[in-house]
């Protein structure tokens, strides 16, 4: 199966670009084909961390949106990751409608994933619901509550928008916090989760048990991942 990841959550500070990039290098570490897009013009993150696997696109044009699906044509087995900015629902919905995405993908057989990235927040739980009204039963949904981002979800699991996403089938996971002082390190640098995991040596390479955290951290994400239709 190959799949088409849309990392969003329309709510800027979320996570969304970590989440993209902890994606990405579980692509990597699992030999899957992915290519990475970002459409944050502000900051570029995943690009930046990733680059080489990512590129960037307007998310507010057409022909930028259409260079997202255009591979699957000659690289069907490949999957795709697009970090979306905060406030890009309205014209990716619009290309999605006009170009009949859903159904293009379902005759090639590839996933279409709609990942929501939420902190503890009111608005992170109300915009899952916007994201549900406006796909219905079409796609899949990944609700990802971000420890890193917040700690008492249960406005989320209490919230109609949460029985609107599992009446569509929406799955829910956990990405867990990562230590602060280790994520500050990794992000100072532009630093993969490979490279934060293994370098040893280099002038900025963590501590060993620096190492040890991200590679927990990681193997807790990846467990999650692995019952996704990835």
């Amino acid at each position: 199966m190959s799949s088409i990841n849309f990392i969003g959550g329309e709510k800027g500070g979320v996570g969304k670009s970590v989440t993209a990039r902890v994606l990405a290098q579980y692509f990597i570490d699992h030999s899957k084909p992915f290519t990475g897009f970002d459409t944050d013009r502000s900051h570029s993150s995943f690009t930046r961390f990733y680059e080489g696997f990512a590129s960037p696109i307007v998310v507010d044009s057409f022909e930028g949106l259409d260079t997202v699906v255009n591979g699957f044509e000659t690289h069907p087995q490949q999957s795709v990751i697009v970090d979306l900015a905060a406030q890009t629902l309205a014209p990716l919905s619009r290309w999605i409608k006009e170009s009949d995405l859903f159904d293009v993908f379902d005759e090639l057989g590839v996933a279409v994933n709609f990942w929501h990235v939420l902190d503890d927040g009111k608005d992170s739980t109300d915009l899952l619901g916007t994201l549900i009204d406006t796909f219905g039963s079409r796609p899949n949904y990944i609700v990802v509550q971000n420890y890193g981002r917040g700690s008492d979800f249960g406005m989320l699991l209490a919230s109609q928008s949460l029985s609107k996403a599992t009446v569509n089938g929406a799955r829910v996971i956990t990405l867990p916090r990562l230590h602060e002082a280790s994520m500050r390190k990794i992000d100072a640098q532009n630093t993969s989760f490979w490279k934060a995991v293994n370098d040893r040596e280099g002038p900025h390479a963590l501590g060993l048990l620096e190492r040890q955290r991200v590679k927990s951290w990681l193997a807790t994400a990846y467990a999650a991942f692995d019952t996704l239709p990835l």
